[in-house]
């Protein structure tokens, strides 16, 4: 069976509605419209609710993270598909012979598509990586970038030399795959970064902001022009919005580490997490945190010491979290809410030499956290800054001063009220017939 509807979405790293309306000039002439984000108003919680349109306490992406009990250990930035729980918005479109892509979205390898790219560098046992990135079919990272001209560079897409670059490959790689009939999908997937580099860096009033919206601009429109020359309507949507970081860090492992529940293991003067006798501890996520109580025995010190910790907005327990749709077995046991214009910090050491090797690297996988502080350089040279008053935004709270902005040239219906219910509109419209 064949099928006649051809759409490119396009999500974009912190396209907020007020980045929407400092636009000059949107693509195709689309009018932007607001709705809700996720809750948390994350990268991989967004994403996982457009895909499944379902919320986290279905499709379990709670976080950027996950803490994992069994092995008591906190996995940041993991790539399998089957972590997000559930069924895809383009299985049946997918099963009526439509053909998926999905470029540089996260939790894709393995993902039911015809169309996977995403990065996946090689980390060697000496230090340093081999950087790689994943295809699938497998010569496809090939083909790409003799099409662009050039390979990918993870160092622009995460780290202290983030940039535009990024968004520059997988604009010109996004434009080469709709343009070879071979592996064009039907759906295609695709992700823009690098907003939120900038966002986070300054703050949302900077003028370096400015510069990285009329770059943004420029590749909205040429993804639009090559989307429609090819066939496909577009879709351009926000996963969060980015707000002025205004009164520094909160470090709620500090404050179980005082309180005797955070545990660590030293290790050549080094303070390590000790995941395994700890017995209360936090994930954290930007402007939310996931916090885990191992033992029982301390859930109500636990709550009274988050409770007291300047900065935190709200204690949400498990009966709390039903109301926020994130009642899944993967969230914490309880879950922060910093306050405006405060983010949650991983460090639970005051003194700078027990900080673990980490902490001065850019290692998404092995702190127990987002670490936004990656983006900037630090001492010695080559290393990352551990300073967090260097941060200037951050994400991850939901209300109606964090609304997202999408537009689209296809008629998706009744205007949807969130993310997860825009994904259900993509599904209606892939299932409709002309």
């Amino acid at each position: 069976m064949t099928v006649s509807r051809k759409l490119l979405v396009v999500q974009l790293a912190a396209f907020g509605a007020d980045i929407a309306a400092r636009l000059k000039r949107p693509p195709g002439g689309l009018s932007f419209a607001s709705i809700d984000s996720s809750f948390p108003a994350v990268t991989c919680t967004a994403q996982a609710s457009f895909r499944t349109g379902a919320d986290p306490a279905h499709h379990g992406m709670i976080a950027n993270g996950v803490y994992h009990d069994r092995l008591k250990k906190i996995l940041f930035w993991e790539q399998a598909a089957s972590l997000v729980h559930g069924p895809r918005i383009w299985d049946d479109f997918r099963a009526r012979g439509g053909r998926v892509g999905i470029m540089f979205w996260q939790q894709s390898l393995g993902e039911s598509a015809d169309l996977v790219v995403s990065p996946r560098p090689i980390h060697k046992h000496s230090g340093g990586m081999i950087q790689d990135v994943y295809t699938e079919p497998r010569d496809l990272y090939a083909r790409l970038c003799e099409r662009v001209g050039r390979k990918f560079n993870l160092m622009h897409y995460w780290g202290p030399l983030a940039s535009r670059k990024s968004t520059e490959w997988i604009v010109d790689a996004v434009s080469a795959v709709m343009s070879m009939p071979d592996v064009a999908p039907d759906l295609l997937l695709s992700y823009l970064p690098h907003m939120d580099y900038d966002l986070q860096r300054h703050g949302p009033a900077h003028p370096k902001v400015d510069r990285a919206i009329n770059e943004l601009e420029q590749y909205l429109s040429r993804l639009y022009e090559v989307a429609r020359s090819n066939g496909y309507e577009v879709l351009f949507v926000g996963d969060y919005a980015i707000r002025a970081v205004e009164h520094g860090a909160v470090f709620p492992n500090g404050a179980l580490h005082n309180a005797d529940l955070f545990l660590t293991q030293q290790v050549k003067g080094m303070a390590y997490p000790d995941f395994f006798a700890g017995r209360a501890f936090a994930m954290v996520d930007h402007e939310i945190a996931h916090v885990y109580v191992p033992d029982r025995t301390a859930l109500d010190r636990t709550r009274e010491v988050l409770s007291d910790i300047a900065g935190v907005d709200q204690v949400l327990d498990r009966e709390a979290q039903r109301a926020w749709g994130i009642d899944h077995p993967h969230s914490g046991d309880y879950i922060l809410i910093a306050e405006d214009g405060y983010w949650f910090a991983y460090p639970w050491w005051t003194d700078r030499s027990e900080a673990p090797d980490f902490a001065t690297h850019v290692d998404i996988h092995n702190k127990p956290g987002f670490d936004a502080c990656e983006l900037f350089f630090g001492w010695p040279p080559g290393s990352v800054s551990t300073d967090t008053s260097k941060v200037k935004g951050s994400h991850g709270r939901v209300g109606a001063d964090r609304e997202v902005a999408w537009a689209s040239s296809a008629a998706l219906g009744e205007a949807p009220r969130d993310l997860a219910g825009l994904g259900r509109a993509v599904r209606a419209w892939l299932s409709a017939t002309d």
